[in-house]
């Protein structure tokens, strides 16, 4: 007995046509039955008297495509999935070879080839989730997602580095990235002032809790107990100056724009600082600007609303640094850490000794110190390798009027004991002088 594979199409059509041949049902019924015409149907009855039920099978099984991929082309790029491109996910890897290679290839066929190798996927495929997602601002510059990603970027030929980076959360524009040895300040205000000076000021920025945006120690101050609020971080001091609101994410699920662009950047951009053979952090910086420029193009999407960046200051490079306050010696000299700077002269020969002034330390690594808001001695910056750290916590600066803040338990106990009846002291030495007592003692009467 003769066995045959027929799909569930084509199973209903040897009963059909068998029961149209005995004249039990009309060709515009079986036709109807198949979803065919009536044309198609008698075709279909010619060949069941001919060859029987193999022969109702789709005439093109079995046969090769007239739209294959040649073998050549088959070949290749098999051969640069296996070298070249090894790594790269299946729609990285079709624009190299459409753009790079100029070979005629879809992502399936990509995919196919890819899996005939054996070659795992680069990513596995999640079954998904359900969660509630945050509808996207309006318009670019309300709110910019910034975080840094610590990865092995350059996968074993160069040092361990961390990735700094901004996304705009209407657009998904990513506004600049900047590569780091760690996850510090100097790179946040890199980063920072890139943005401001290419595209603006934007409303708020919303990031995790890293002590470099937002302050993570307990300590309070007397003065920050008054004020019901706590002093900023360095960066927090410039936000504030350019009227730059803070938002921070209390899980990384609250930041997924950015977060999901490190899973995409931990594919391509490690794929493509491999295809380069970049192996220094100084190289990798110096890619990312095209980088940038051509992942814009492909994922960036258009606002609903137009931008609202805000112009940035003139003086943006002083305000984007660290502030300390010192006071002026006798020498008129202020020290940072191990740089003196000396300040001249003022108005008439005014000395400037004992006067309380701020010491701002730019990103670029010069030294200004300000008096009144007006500049007043400045020192330029140590050299090339320089990195902005911070040199004491912005708590320290404050004057402190109490040895210790007054805690709840002790204000209590000082009410209370402020409240109860004061009785005289009996000891001798804090009573009145008695003449009378004297002489009972046997002391001599005091002469006038």
């Amino acid at each position: 007995m003769e066995t045959f594979t027929m799909s569930r199409k084509e199973l209903p059509r040897a009963g059909l046509v068998a029961a149209a041949l005995a004249g039990r049902i009309t060709n515009r019924e079986g036709a109807a039955a198949l979803h065919l015409s009536a044309r198609q149907f008698q075709r279909l009855k010619e060949r069941f008297r001919e060859a029987g039920a193999p022969a109702l099978r789709h005439r093109g099984r079995g046969r090769l495509s007239h739209r294959r991929l040649p073998a050549a082309l088959t070949a290749k790029v098999q051969a640069l999935l296996t070298d070249r491109y090894v790594g790269f996910n299946d729609t990285h890897a079709t624009e190299k070879l459409r753009e790079v290679e100029h070979l005629p290839i879809s992502r399936e066929s990509v995919r196919r080839l890819r899996r005939a190798l054996g070659l795992p996927s680069v990513h596995r495929r999640r079954p998904p989730q359900h969660r509630s997602r945050r509808p996207r601002e309006q318009a670019a510059g309300q709110l910019v997602q910034l975080d840094g990603s610590p990865f092995d970027w350059l996968e074993g030929r160069g040092p361990v580095m961390t990735l700094l980076g901004a996304i705009d959360d209407a657009t998904s524009e990513v506004l600049a990235l900047c590569f780091r040895p760690t996850e510090d300040l100097h790179g946040y205000a890199t980063l920072l002032h890139d943005v401001f000076r290419r595209y603006g000021l934007p409303v708020a920025l919303y990031g995790d809790g890293v002590n470099i945006l937002v302050r993570t120690d307990r300590h309070w101050t007397l003065e920050e107990q008054l004020a019901g609020i706590r002093a900023p971080t360095h960066l927090g001091r410039v936000l504030q100056e350019l009227g730059i609101g803070y938002v921070q994410a209390r899980s990384p699920q609250g930041k997924g724009r950015v977060e999901r662009l490190w899973a995409t950047l931990q594919d391509r951009l490690v794929s493509e600082l491999r295809l380069r053979g970049l192996a220094t952090l100084t190289a990798a910086n110096e890619f990312l600007p095209p980088f940038i420029a051509d992942f814009n193009r492909r994922f960036a999407r258009r606002a609903a609303a137009a931008a609202v960046w805000r112009r940035p200051p003139r003086d943006l490079s002083v305000v984007l640094g660290c502030r300390y306050a010192r006071v002026v010696a006798r020498d008129n000299t202020v020290r940072l850490g191990a740089r003196l700077i000396q300040i001249p002269r003022g108005p008439r020969g005014r000395s400037y000794a004992g006067r309380r002034v701020e010491v701002r330390e730019l990103l670029d690594g010069r030294v200004l110190v300000l008096a009144e808001a007006t500049v007043i001695a400045d020192l330029a910056a140590p050299g090339v390798d320089f990195a902005l750290v911070p040199r004491s916590g912005p708590s320290a600066d404050r004057r402190r009027r109490a040895p210790c803040p007054p805690t709840t338990l002790h204000a209590a106990l000082t009410r209370l004991a402020n409240a109860m009846p004061q009785r005289p002291s009996r000891h001798p030495w804090r009573r009145a002088y008695d003449v009378r007592l004297a002489i009972k003692a046997g002391y001599p009467e005091r002469r006038a």
